[in-house]
This record gives structure tokens, sequence and C-alpha cells, in this order.
């Protein structure tokens, strides 16, 4: 399926959109306008691609709606996904300045908005104010953060550990005081995140299965009901 361009004309504004985004809401009218003229926004049906493995990388992008994995397939034909990237996220900015090709798969999970931001606007950008050049460094380097993180936890916890860690990951203190039940709606499908943890489908499954039997989730499809956050946290197999 082809995707379909939207241009500046058909409601969305390309310079207000850029303009809430941390990365460009320092700069003024004038270079929101330079940088929006090497911007393409295209939508995109669940299932298309942004990009492939080998295309020449002239763009990153940021997902404007929908969600968009980024993956890559083994030699087996296995797929591992790297990141899954929501609304208001970028993407493929460190590939851009490589001068090599996209080393990743870019894949639509759903009906997305997906803004490319052309190489050449941004290297326009960054000769005219290093201070931009500093806040794309700054965003390279959390997503660079991230990703150890991510190595580091596969390297030292358990399945069951990563689990409970994807499950909990936006719940705070007060959360586990509370008592209350949490709802977790799981973005993706569970084989998505599965692949995001390093697991098979199947163990991620008998994980959850896991969890609800000792009395600390209730599963219902894609919702996930903390009954005890608390617990939950401290969870040790018998």
């Amino acid at each position: 399926m082809e995707t379909t361009v939207v241009r500046q004309s058909s409601g969305f504004n390309l310079p207000r959109y850029l303009s809430m985004q941390p990365l460009f809401q320092e700069m003024d009218a004038a270079e929101l306008n330079r940088l929006a003229a090497g911007c393409t926004l295209r939508r995109l049906a669940r299932g298309d691609m942004v990009f492939r493995v080998g295309e020449p990388c002239e763009a990153f992008h940021v997902a404007v709606t929908g969600q968009v994995k980024l993956f890559v397939i083994s030699p087996a034909g296995a797929e591992k996904v790297i990141e899954i990237v929501g609304p208001g996220q970028s993407f493929a900015e460190a590939l851009m300045f490589t001068g090599r090709p996209y080393i990743v798969n870019a894949q639509a999970l759903a009906d997305s908005l997906v803004l490319s931001i052309g190489k050449a606007a941004v290297v326009g950008e960054i000769e005219q104010d290093s201070r931009f050049a500093l806040r794309m460094l700054a965003g390279i380097s959390r997503r660079l953060h991230g990703l150890v993180h991510d190595v580091e936890s596969y390297a030292l916890h358990s399945g069951l550990q990563r689990v409970i860690g994807y499950l909990l990951r936006d719940q705070t203190a007060e959360d586990c005081v509370s008592g209350e039940v949490v709802t977790v709606s799981l973005p993706v499908s569970k084989a998505t995140i599965a692949s995001r943890l390093s697991l098979t489908p199947e163990y991620f499954s008998r994980v959850l299965h896991e969890l609800e039997a000792a009395g600390l989730v209730r599963i219902d499809k894609r919702e996930v009901h903390i009954l005890d956050v608390h617990a939950l946290a401290g969870y040790q197999p018998g």
C-alpha cells in the first residue's frame, strides 16, 4: 500500500507543530518556516513501512500520531523489536548524520502520521545556530541512555523481572502504597512487547498467567489490572 503525503494546505500546520516539539521550541518563526519547507508528512496505514534496512537515510522522523516499531530481522528470519515509538517521539536522528543507510526497519503498528525532517534542512539550521546542534545532541544522548539501560536490563534481569518492570514502568511510589487497582493497557500485541523485552511470546504469556494465578494481576484481553502494585514489585516465585 502506498503512503499518502499530507500537504500543509490540508490543515496541518507544520511550523506550529514543530514549535511544540522540545527540539524546536526555541526557534523563531523564520527558522520554523525554513525547517518546515524541508519536511514531509505522511499518512501510513497499519503495516506500512516508514523505511527499510539498506535504504538511504536522508531524514529523521517524528511519530505525530499512531505508533511505529523499529525492528531487525535475524538471519533465521526472527523479528527483534528494538523500540516502539509513540506520538511526539522522534527516531533515526543519529543515523541521519552517519552518511550510511538505515540499519533497522521502521513500520507503522497502527494508522499513523509520520513527519520526516530532511537532513539538508537540519544541517542548514545547525550551520546558522550551534544551539540547535546541542539540542539535537541532547536528544540523541537520551536515546542512547535508554538503549544502554535496555541492554543492562536484558543482561542482569530475569524474564520475570523484565515483565514486572514493564508493567510497573509508569507507576509511582504513591501507587505502591495506595492499595488501588492500577490498569495497564498493552499498547501493542503481546508478541511485539515480548520481542521488545527479548522474550518469546509464549514465555511472556506464561509469566502473565503466573502473576494472575498468584493473585497479583487480572488479565482482560489487552488490559492488565494490577491488584497490588507493592506486592507485584516484590514478587518472588515460590
